[in-house]
């Protein structure tokens, strides 16, 4: 595990030194973040609509019992953007897109492209890796912005249909308990993971040697590796602004 963080961020520098170096095409980022954000889209939505739902389900009842149904809406809002959405669109987006990525450097690898890459004096580490990595940190924040806003009125429709919360109501309470910071804290969160979904899962893909059935293996520990990584920044990240 040290070994492979101490590649990953060998790797990272790399690909940074590549793009300040104004290597990058633009056309491969685009086409990379319509692969890694755009074609994960759909699912990452209805799982935080779902989240949503299945959260408002779980507290409305309780809230109306206590007399405290006014701060539904600011629960939900809270949970959502604070940890649901970030966490589980990571999450969705690294199973889809990540290990797409570690399977499509991976065949790279044991089929000597990255070898012919290297022949024509072209460093195969930001070539590859520079236009995933930036990609996915400007497109991931963008996917948690959507998803945390189809949260918050998911929560709100099945908060009406469970215990007739009047929408104002539930509205009025995500703006008292919605701060800024829980905004900026979260979109910090979906561009750490962004990076690391694509850093982790490339260099997974990079280091693999043999053939067809390492490149299987190698796209299963980039899964696992990327959520034990995305899961350690999220408690990082919480321990350094929450506690």
């Amino acid at each position: 595990m040290i070994k492979f963080f101490g590649k990953c961020v060998e790797n990272l520098l790399k690909s940074i030194r590549y793009l300040l170096a104004g290597e990058t095409r633009f056309s491969s980022v685009l086409s990379q973040a319509a692969a890694i954000s755009y074609d994960s889209l759909v699912i990452s939505l209805v799982i935080a609509f779902v989240s949503a739902a299945v959260i408002a389900i779980q507290v409305s009842k309780q809230f109306l019992m206590s007399g405290a149904e006014a701060y539904v809406g600011g629960s939900i809002a809270i949970v959502m953007i604070r940890e649901i959405a970030p966490g589980f669109v990571a999450l969705a987006i690294g199973a889809r897109a990540g290990t797409a990525i570690s399977a499509e450097i991976a065949n790279m690898q044991v089929t000597s492209q990255v070898d012919a890459i290297k022949t024509l004096k072209v460093d195969p580490v930001g070539y590859y890796f520079t236009p995933r990595i930036l990609a996915a940190a400007i497109t991931v924040p963008m996917v948690v912005m959507l998803a945390e806003v189809i949260g918050i009125f998911g929560g709100m429709f099945v908060s009406n249909a469970t215990i007739a919360l009047h929408p104002h109501r539930y509205i009025h309470s995500v703006w008292l308990w919605l701060n800024a910071k829980d905004i900026y804290i979260s979109l910090l969160k979906a561009f750490i993971f962004g990076i690391l979904i694509s850093l982790v899962c490339a260099t997974q893909g990079y280091e693999t040697k043999g053939g067809a059935k390492d490149v299987g293996e190698s796209t299963t520990k980039a899964a696992v590796l990327s959520t034990v990584y995305m899961l350690v920044a999220d408690f990082l990240i919480n321990l350094i602004f929450y506690l």
